[in-house]
């Protein structure tokens, strides 16, 4: 049976939105593979790795009737990116087997069965569905993303919070040092929704949202997110935990407060960052009427200094942090400008953007 006959890209583009949470190497060898399932002309291909499930469809041609299978995703895609792109290429499967033809290019394949691939069981009890456009919540992932932990202990900070309240949509990230939250508005009133994504989910959604106005709904259970949007259809595991009260956080009524071009303060930042110490990133930040001073030294006594020009008439401070925390918030802003509020040595630094009241970041100071 030819189960499908398309254009390379086509096939190609279809496998490589589902293929991202495929592992080359897992206990379960079927989840190295995709499920084609095919009925008419349409082709479901869905992969999972037992958290995550994503599912596209494609017409892609092919014979007439109904077929199950698995095959390696990852083999297949290297093989399509290595057949030129304008090439019709065709899936036809013969007993256990698929075989891929392309020009003259023939590839047998071993299969899995259909019925051993574990599907998620989608929740029962999802909440209302609301939308934003995809470019929307891209956005405010790219804002929060890298505040994530990285294998932390406490496993409820390795992801993102996402809260549906009212009218408001708030994504916040935080790794115990330093928190980001972003906010968008929904078109209409919602009830109070919260969950935390895990942090290979994000990365995930992160790589498949375009930068356009096409929705992307999302409703979510106790222990389950489900998203759709271009096509596809994405379910995944919650994390469980209580995500740590983020408005407490959150500095409010610091005195002393700079405006800044975000570009020369990245720049001036990330020269800094090349005479700090691997293990210690810190940089020393002397805000004076007039000038920003940012100083950065090593293990081997070496030193760099830089000097800003700022419109600032408040406290004199000298401040400690990790540089890294700073120009990670920096390099995801798409702003001109940017608000730095202090208090003094001790306390939280909250960088804001003028023009953009959704968006808050919060660093811990550090001793140097």
């Amino acid at each position: 049976m030819i189960v499908l006959k398309a254009p390379q890209e086509q096939l190609l583009a279809a496998l490589q939105a589902v293929a991202g949470i495929v592992e080359r190497r897992h206990t379960l060898p079927i989840l190295a593979n995709v499920l084609l399932r095919k009925d008419g002309p349409t082709i479901e291909f869905t992969t999972s790795d037992l958290e995550i499930q994503v599912r596209t469809r494609a017409e892609l041609g092919g014979d007439a009737g109904s077929f199950a299978t698995t095959v390696g995703a990852r083999k297949l895609i290297d093989i399509l990116r290595s057949l030129p792109g304008d090439q019709t290429v065709s899936l036809s499967s013969n007993q256990s087997k698929l075989t891929l033809q392309g020009g003259k290019s023939r590839f047998t394949l071993q299969t899995l069965p259909a019925d051993d691939f574990p599907l998620v069981n989608e929740s029962a009890d999802f909440g209302p569905a609301f939308s934003v456009p995809q470019a929307t919540l891209k956005g405010l992932i790219n804002q929060v993303h890298f505040a994530m932990a990285v294998h932390d202990i406490r496993y409820y900070l390795n992801g993102i919070l996402f809260v549906a309240e009212g009218r408001a949509l708030t994504l916040v990230a935080t790794d115990g040092h330093r928190l980001a939250l972003a906010q968008a508005t929904l078109d209409g009133e919602i009830p109070k929704q919260e969950v935390i994504l895990p942090r290979k989910t994000v990365l995930e959604l992160q790589r498949l949202l375009r930068d356009e106005d096409t929705p992307i709904e999302m409703r979510f259970a106790n222990n389950q997110a489900k998203f759709q949007f271009s096509g596809m259809e994405f379910v995944t595991k919650l994390v469980e935990g209580k995500f740590p009260d983020y408005n407490r956080v959150i500095p409010k009524n610091h005195k002393n407060a700079v405006t800044l071009g975000r570009a020369p303060l990245l720049a001036s930042l990330q020269r800094a960052a090349i005479l700090t110490s691997e293990k210690f990133k810190g940089v020393r930040l002397n805000v004076e009427p007039g000038v920003l001073r940012i100083a950065s030294s090593n293990a081997e006594q070496e030193e760099a200094k830089e000097e800003l020009e700022i419109d600032y008439g408040g406290d004199a401070i000298e401040i400690g942090f990790n540089v890294t925390y700073l120009i990670d918030a920096l390099a995801n802003i798409d702003a001109e400008m940017v608000k730095v509020e202090l208090q003094d040595a001790n306390a939280s630094a909250l960088i804001t953007v003028p023009e953009r009241a959704g968006f808050k970041y919060v660093v811990m100071p550090m001793r140097i």
